[in-house]
């Protein structure tokens, strides 16, 4: 395969992993605290990462590159996770979608700001086309929300998409689990004290369930996700490869309905049909004329 196809694959498989995000930090706020859970699973991500890089690591980022982390930083360690955790307090997963099925139109539009990439015109109409099937698709199904809430998933995905577009940019040079790796310790200095002081009082009363939940925010949605989605991102193109974050809700859809065995609808299959072919005409599209590919490390 080449370099593009390659990012695409890997891509799929970071979408894949995150598809269960939403509904496990659901599953984790009835039985912690979002501010600690958003914490924790920072602290739990660093502690691997930084094994990693201890026995792994080949470089160490320059002083110019530390701006960069602390962006990615910002946005899909600290950012993401606690705008979203405290907006699924009053919200459902399901609501969630609605937003989300704008994050890849959010990291295509940061690709071509912070990264350089180049698109042809089409491909922003597949890509605000299949971000409008994804929407509607969700208030379909009767998402409904705050304006708190609403006001939290948007600034979520404002700083998730800068934070992906940003990390992979930074993957060019250290590839994506070092760049994720980096990150997690550089906030380590906040998520750890931030864990201390909203720690609970005692763990008695937390179902099995959220430990589970927190387990895969902590390793899959943090850590090992970013591994393959940053990788994906930095060889196939951002703009190009963040579309696949439209085909993310209907996998979680059907991860529910062979895990929980729930219903899977005529109007989701639709749904997806148009999500797919919108993903296809992206990837079409992707790249301006005359634009070589990216190389990776």
């Amino acid at each position: 395969m080449d370099q593009r196809t390659c990012g695409w694959v890997f891509g799929f498989i970071g979408v894949a992993i995150f598809s269960g995000s939403l509904v496990a930090t659901r599953a984790a706020v009835e039985g912690f605290d979002p501010l600690f859970l958003t914490a924790v699973r920072a602290v739990l991500a660093a502690l691997a990462g930084g094994v990693a890089l201890l026995v792994f690591a080949k470089a160490r980022p320059e002083r110019e590159d530390v701006v960069p982390l602390l962006i990615v930083a910002g946005g899909v360690v600290v950012g993401f996770p606690l705008l979203t955790a405290l907006a699924l307090q009053q919200v459902t997963s399901a609501h969630s979608t609605v937003f989300i099925g704008l994050l890849p139109l959010a990291t295509a539009i940061f690709g071509v700001l912070r990264a350089g990439d180049r698109t042809h015109p089409l491909f922003w109409l597949f890509s605000g086309l299949g971000s409008l099937v994804v929407v509607g698709f969700a208030l379909s199904q009767g998402a409904r929300g705050t304006i708190g809430a609403d006001i939290m998933m948007l600034a979520a995905i404002v700083a998730c998409g800068l934070g992906y577009a940003e990390g992979a940019k930074l993957s060019r040079k250290f590839g994506g689990w070092q760049v994720i790796s980096w990150a997690l310790l550089l906030s380590l200095p906040v998520s750890f004290p931030a864990a201390l002081i909203t720690l609970p009082d005692g763990f008695a009363d937390v179902p099995v369930t959220s430990w589970i939940a927190l387990f895969y925010v902590s390793m899959f949605s943090m850590l090992i996700g970013f591994v393959f989605w940053y990788r994906g991102l930095a060889q196939g193109g951002i703009a190009a490869v963040s579309q696949l974050q439209l085909l993310q809700p209907f996998m979680g859809l059907v991860l529910a309905a062979i895990l929980l065995r729930e219903h899977v609808s005529v109007p989701m299959l639709l749904a997806s049909s148009m999500v797919v072919l919108c993903v296809a005409g992206s990837k079409r599209f992707a790249h301006a004329p005359n634009s070589g590919p990216v190389i990776v490390r």
